[in-house]
């Protein structure tokens, strides 16, 4: 059985879902973000179980088709903006979005603005933002070198985006003390 799983953001949250399926006695086939196919097929009683380990450690089943439309939508984006080379990126956020969640793009994203009451380039925008503040306080990149690693087509349209989320410019965010960055789950 394939479960549908929020809040799966990364390779450690993999782990987890991997962890908690296995002691309660499951065989775990594959994770991936947003899932993990599970056999023997649970109850009902067994799948309100997962769904009790899940959340402790933040995670929620999804039942509903919309639900996990747009959370395949927000891994999508996850894994390309915080896993990938954007800077080696050929072909479009949207169409790299409707091909992995193999729905039309204008269905997908009418869906999702209904759903999360934002855009799907706001969503994007958001979580390039969150891997600039990661890039930056790493300290090994330039301002320059970010924005070419990130897509971004110079410095300038970066820190034009950066500011139109953070109310800050790259600079004065580094200079900050009381800005910091958001969990990606919670954008």
């Amino acid at each position: 059985m394939l479960l549908h799983i929020k809040n799966m953001v990364c390779d450690r949250c993999q782990m987890i879902v991997r962890q908690q399926l296995e002691n309660l006695g499951f065989t775990v086939k594959q994770v991936a973000l947003g899932s993990a196919e599970i056999a023997p097929e649970p109850d009902e009683e067994q799948l309100q179980l997962v769904s009790a380990a899940l959340k402790v450690p933040g995670f929620e089943l999804i039942n509903k088709e919309t639900d996990k439309t747009v959370e395949a939508i927000k891994n999508a984006v996850i894994e390309l903006v915080h896993h990938s080379d954007l800077s080696e990126l050929n072909i479009s956020f949207s169409d790299l979005i409707a091909k992995r969640v193999g729905k039309d793009y204008a269905h997908l994203s009418r869906l999702f603005s209904n759903a999360q009451d934002t855009t799907i380039e706001r969503f994007i925008i958001e979580q390039k933002v969150e891997k600039i503040k990661e890039l930056m306080e790493y300290g090994e990149l330039n301002l320059n070198e970010i924005a070419y690693q990130m897509g971004y087509s110079s410095s300038a349209h970066l820190s034009t985006q950066f500011k139109s989320v953070t109310g800050l410019t790259p600079s004065q965010f580094k200079a900050s003390e009381k800005a910091g960055r958001k969990a990606i789950d919670k954008i």
